[in-house]
């Protein structure tokens, strides 16, 4: 973990997380394959969980406006259970059955919505369908960093706007990422090593939240959930991919 190479491709990752989580959709997936160029997946993940938590901070701070209460009330719940069965099945769990499992799910979902004609009338945020698609969304979490698809399953039925999708998401992801620190922590994916790390990129990823939410300001409103549901098809497909193949 040394090297111009190895910085260069560091800070380029820290800057996708930044701008995912300043509510920018794809981008933050991005972070852990081009870190991957440097060194092993498993390490560019514990790598930048720290960034992605720290980078959290900011977000909170710039959606602290923009969210829907009753669906991230709902959704926290569910993630909530949803960790929790992933940290008590870690040690049993194929994490390539959920990866392709996950991509399959998102593929569908977003074939659907681009396939279908004419406007959809919005959902009510349900409660049993948030628990249930908030639990897939923790336990896929946990296992294979996979939790947006789930996640948008649920959500971009509901008519949200786009700051406040944007906002709920981040949100919700950064109390996910929270509750995760224990149990990453006692099944050993965290070190001094990787916080070190994180700290001397946290400057790159701070700057790129508020770039991320600059750009979702800037984007119209039709043309960013066009982005999110293909930015979701592709994610998907990359599961199936990895699950399957990889």
């Amino acid at each position: 973990m040394e090297g111009i190479g190895f910085w260069a491709l560091a800070i380029l990752a820290s800057v996708l997380v930044g701008m995912g989580k300043g509510g920018l959709p794809v981008v933050g997936m991005l972070g852990v394959p081009v870190l991957s160029l440097a060194v092993s997946p498993v390490t560019a993940a514990g790598l930048l969980l720290p960034v992605y938590v720290l980078s959290d901070m900011f977000g909170l701070y710039a959606y602290r406006h923009a969210f829907d209460r009753r669906v991230l009330g709902i959704l926290m719940v569910g993630v909530t259970i949803g960790v929790a069965l992933g940290w008590a099945t870690a040690k049993i769990t194929p994490e390539w059955a959920v990866t392709a499992l996950v991509g399959g799910i998102g593929a569908v979902f977003a074939l659907r919505l681009l396939l279908r004609r004419g406007a959809v009338e919005p959902r009510e945020p349900r409660v049993a369908p948030g628990v249930f698609w908030g639990a897939v969304t923790g336990f896929t979490s946990f296992v294979s960093h996979s939790g947006a698809p789930p996640f948008q399953v649920y959500v971009l039925p509901l008519g949200l706007t786009k700051m406040v999708f944007a906002g709920t998401s981040t949100i919700l992801f950064a109390y996910l990422n929270g509750i995760k620190l224990v149990p990453y922590w006692a099944l050993g994916q965290f070190s001094p090593g990787n916080l070190a790390v994180a700290v001397a990129l946290m400057p790159a990823a701070a700057i790129a939240v508020f770039a991320g939410v600059k750009l979702v300001k800037i984007l119209p409103e039709r043309r960013f959930f066009q982005i999110v549901t293909w930015a979701l098809l592709l994610i998907s497909l990359k599961l199936i991919w990895d699950g399957l193949f990889a």
